[in-house]
């Protein structure tokens, strides 16, 4: 396979509002892909440069088959190579399974050492048995205008190293961490290879692409590569367990996270006569729709993060969504619309107690009251079976309050300490209120 970053977005290219967008490098290598003749500035940008690019590949230690690609670059004279951490994942995580192994423009070859992951901006050093030229380096961040040209660098679809040309459209803040947006080209395999000025500055890491647009691409910052590398000795040991260090990172994502979501009160939004809580910010987006059947009608809110941390290709977290759902009887008696309503609550699913990432979940259900609303609410935890300390958390709540309306809600936060998770839990359930009478 070709390396995916997935991150799920919220985006007004929904198909009016309505689908889920994924953000990843590129289609497979199997579908038809032609890339624009290089300009000749282009041209001379690869060929100074094409001596410091790598492929990055990561294989099975049984057989030594090809498992996936991305792409990397040594970092000045050094034998330190930046690429993604989606890249090296499998063999971070899984060192047993998995190996690394590079692949120059000459087609030389040799074994990677990973040294250092930074999962919360997608970026990672590995050390390699050969040396920089010199070319790209990374002293000090190159400074950008919108508009001016980039130029991205790796090996695309595995069909060997290439380099396209797209221009600089400022810093992404919808997702957490920033990012850079390069209208141009990056497709599955030149994931962690470079993008530069026309100066060859290092702008940016490719790391992802738009599934839903033409040309929408994300680069990391340079600043978080520099940020890494002062971290890495060129002789240091590498970390014996790596999925300890990115349990580290992902406890300290969610700490911001958790932080920047209750920082101020929840807001407060009108659904018939229930006030019922909110959270639109840079990184969080909410979407509505109504839909009148014949003998009820129905209203929906959906808040999300619109991103989320790769962990594995199985496993993004570090998110939270909002979900209400507000019911009212235009035709039905109260019996069945409390079969209406009772089905809509035991349709909420929870997770599967045969996923190979989390425990089965543990959920417990009563009856309570806040200071205005009396409601059957459902809190079910989950834990991550490989990041100690990391739980999923899912809070349903339905009033009780009305024989013929009913508000449903739902919190769910992905991969947040215990505490977090209550804190988060408690602050949803407080917020929740009922109105006077519509």
């Amino acid at each position: 396979m070709k390396f995916t970053k997935l991150a799920l977005l919220l985006t007004l290219t929904w198909g009016c509002v309505a689908a889920n967008a994924q953000q990843a490098p590129a289609p497979a290598a199997t579908d038809a892909v032609s890339l624009p003749t290089p300009s000749s500035t282009a041209q001379k940008l690869y060929s100074a440069a094409k001596a410091d690019l790598l492929q990055v590949r990561s294989l099975l230690k049984s057989g030594r088959t090809q498992s996936s690609v991305g792409s990397g670059f040594l970092v000045g004279t050094s034998n330190l190579v930046l690429t993604n951490y989606h890249v090296v994942s499998q063999f971070a995580l899984d060192p047993d399974t998995y190996t690394g192994e590079w692949v120059d423009t000459e087609g030389q070859r040799g074994s990677i050492e990973l040294l250092a992951v930074d999962v919360l901006h997608d970026l990672a050093v590995v050390r390699v048995n050969r040396y920089g030229t010199g070319y790209f380096k990374l002293d000090k961040p190159a400074r950008l205008t919108q508009g001016q040209y980039l130029y991205s660098l790796g090996n695309p679809l595995d069909l060997g190293f290439a380099i396209s040309e797209g221009a600089y459209n400022g810093v992404i803040a919808r997702s957490f961490y920033e990012q850079l947006m390069f209208t141009g080209p990056i497709n599955a395999g030149m994931s962690g290879g470079p993008s530069v000025t026309v100066d060859g500055e290092v702008a940016g890491v490719n790391v992802s692409k738009r599934l839903d647009g033409e040309l929408v691409s994300f680069l990391v910052p340079a600043k978080y590569a520099q940020e890494l590398l002062k971290k890495v000795a060129p002789d240091a040991k590498p970390p014996k367990d790596f999925t300890a260090v990115v349990a580290q990172q992902l406890l300290a994502h969610q700490a911001a996270m958790v932080d920047q979501l209750l920082a101020k009160p929840l807001t407060a939004k009108a659904m018939g006569p229930y006030s019922v809580p909110v959270r639109e910010s840079e990184q969080m987006r909410c979407w509505g729709r109504s839909n009148d059947r014949d003998s009820f009608s129905v209203e929906l809110t959906n808040c999300a993060m619109e991103s989320s941390l790769f962990v594995s290709s199985s496993l993004q977290t570090g998110q939270v969504q909002i979900q209400h759902q507000y019911m009212k009887s235009t035709g039905l008696d109260e019996v069945r619309f409390a079969v209406l309503s009772s089905a809509s609550f035991r349709n909420e699913a929870f997770g599967s107690h045969k996923d190979k990432r989390l425990t089965g979940p543990i959920c417990t259900e009563q009856f309570v009251k806040n200071s205005s609303l009396p409601m059957r609410a459902v809190m079910c935890v989950r834990a991550y079976r490989k990041f100690d300390g990391l739980y999923d958390f899912a809070l349903l709540t339905s009033s009780t309050d009305e024989g013929k309306m009913n508000l449903q809600s739902r919190l769910d936060a992905r991969g947040v300490s215990y505490e977090n998770g209550m804190r988060a839990s408690r602050a949803f359930l407080d917020s929740l209120a009922r109105g006077s009478k519509k």
